[in-house]
């Protein structure tokens, strides 16, 4: 059996968070290898919505919160820095988001839930409620249907394709080692060294990451951990280039920095079925020209689903193992908002340093309790 040396990290899995979890190790100087299974696995990264969101996030969690904001507020020399390093433009843009509401209940809602966030985190949460003249001066396009939005000056969007494209040259400037097409078919822990065997080769690191995505449900054992993680389906429509008339991104609509416009909006437990149904597209449709009546003139041109990442709970599970000391668990279902957290505060606890405070609630015990 070949056997490949001299690394200090395995990370496995290729999406948004291996990536970013890899570009931060070699950024800090660690020999990474980060093997990706390619494209036949089910890859969450294929339904990316490209958000950088923040409202919203941890209800009743306030340190998902403050992790979430935290990265929010990093993302703009994050993105600076692949710029400069990789020469590519991940097309950040974070003047704020919008949450369209269709009536004044679910306006009331939408705002009930962000005030319980800001008193629960006991902080700075910002956020506006907007009527549907305020509105309308911040988006004109906006339909006669729409009461009124909520606004988060932290949220933006970025090109998901671009932002992958990104940490995968930067890790490859940095020395990083890509092998793609892989199956991981066994790993084990000795002499305090981890030995992944794909195929016929072995590699040997020091410290491992899972960062498989659903993939983790079933590597995660292998090295005393636990992922519980489902899928839920998500369908995505792009439409056509269109004129630019969507500056801020919103849960539901986004254009993007080429004009096309996505759409998107369905949460749905179908086991790995990451097919489309027509019923939702015409949902998700139906919803998008209710807020951008525009759009009903405008051509779909594409439309897929993928399969999100999630625990039982909808939260994170970070955790490093105590019976194989130097595995990590890696497992989240906003991999773009978080991906500048990844590749700092989270590289650095993998590489040594202290467990970030906010991360100390995400174990799998939890879900025990």
């Amino acid at each position: 059996m070949r056997q490949h040396t001299e690394l200090d990290t395995l990370v496995i899995g290729g999406g948004v968070v291996g990536m970013a979890v890899a570009y931060g190790l070699a950024r800090a100087g660690e020999r990474v290898r980060l093997l990706d299974e390619g494209d036949d696995a089910f890859r969450a990264a294929r339904g990316n919505f490209g958000l950088v969101w923040v409202q919203g996030k941890g209800l009743d969690h306030p340190a998902y919160a403050r992790w979430n904001m935290a990265a929010a507020r990093q993302w703009p020399a994050f993105a600076r820095e692949l710029a400069e390093r990789t020469g590519i433009d991940v097309e950040l843009s974070q003047i704020g988001g919008l949450i369209m509401c269709l009536s004044d209940a679910e306006l009331a809602k939408r705002a009930g839930n962000l005030e319980a966030v800001r008193q629960q985190i006991g902080g700075h949460y910002p956020y506006e409620v907007l009527n549907r003249t305020q509105l309308r001066a911040l988006s004109p396009f906006v339909g006669p249907e729409v009461s009124g939005a909520v606004f988060c000056p932290l949220d933006g969007h970025v090109s998901p394709l671009r932002l992958l494209r990104a940490l995968f040259q930067g890790f490859a400037n940095l020395g990083g080692e890509l092998l793609p097409g892989v199956h991981v078919d066994a790993i084990e822990h000795r002499s305090g060294e981890f030995r992944v065997r794909t195929g016929a080769t072995e590699h040997v690191a020091g410290k491992l990451v899972l960062a498989a995505g659903l993939g983790n449900r079933a590597l995660a054992p292998l090295v005393g951990l636990e992922a519980p993680v489902q899928p839920l389906r998500g369908q995505i429509l792009v439409t056509e280039r269109v004129q630019p008339f969507l500056r801020h991104p919103s849960l539901h609509v986004r254009q993007t920095g080429e004009g096309v416009v996505q759409l998107g909006d369905s949460k749905e437990d179908v086991g790995l079925d990451d097919g489309t149904t027509l019923a939702q597209l015409a949902r998700i449709a139906d919803r998008a020209i209710r807020c951008f009546p525009l759009l009903k003139s405008v051509n779909v041109v594409r439309t897929w689903g993928a399969l999100r990442v999630m625990s039982p709970d909808g939260f994170p599970i970070y955790q490093a193992s105590t019976s194989c000391p130097g595995a990590f668990v890696v497992t989240c279902h906003s991999g773009v908002t978080l991906a500048s957290q990844h590749a700092g505060p989270l590289a650095d606890w993998i590489r040594g340093g202290p467990e970030p405070a906010d991360i100390t609630g995400f174990k799998a015990e939890r879900f025990h309790v």
